[in-house]
């Protein structure tokens, strides 16, 4: 993944102590985090740091493009700091934590030309969901089986 830091620098972003450590929160990771546990990583770097800074740093990052607000099942927003990569999301339908894949085939030339119903397909958002292993464990201490395994798609 490029380096965050260094996109900002490189488009002239004023980097206030706030904005360098919601940066380095993000930077690197593939784990798609909520405002409020961007914010729980980013007092424990810098105390004083507000939620309100949390909230209007991201929604300045989403603005520039340099991470993608990604919304699924009607649970809190995550910002994904890998949009400048095409990739997947694998969620967890349990505690919804979010993690970037990477597969091989093509999610748009996958569609086949039958079945884009006249569209010019330009892009495609491919979500896989089930359960991770901290929930997976935890469903099976509490007897609940290992989950369905059924593909979903959103678009």
């Amino acid at each position: 993944m490029d380096d965050l830091l260094q996109r900002l620098r490189d488009r002239g972003w004023r980097l206030t102590a706030q904005r360098r450590v919601i940066a380095e929160v993000l930077d690197g990771e593939h784990i798609h985090f909520t405002a409020d546990e961007v914010h729980a990583r980013a007092v424990e770097r810098l105390p004083e740091i507000s939620r309100a800074s949390v909230y209007n740093t991201l929604g300045e990052l989403v603005a520039l493009g340099e991470i993608t607000e990604v919304t699924t099942d009607g649970r809190a927003k995550r910002y994904d700091p890998n949009a400048h990569h095409p990739h997947q999301h694998l969620v967890c339908s349990g505690c919804g934590t979010m993690r970037d894949v990477q597969i091989t085939e093509d999610p748009i030339r996958a569609l086949p030309e039958g079945e884009r119903f006249g569209f010019t397909v330009s892009n495609a958002v491919v979500t896989y969901y089930g359960r991770c292993p901290d929930c997976a464990a935890a469903e099976a201490v509490a007897g609940g089986g290992t989950g369905s395994g059924q593909a979903r798609r959103t678009a």
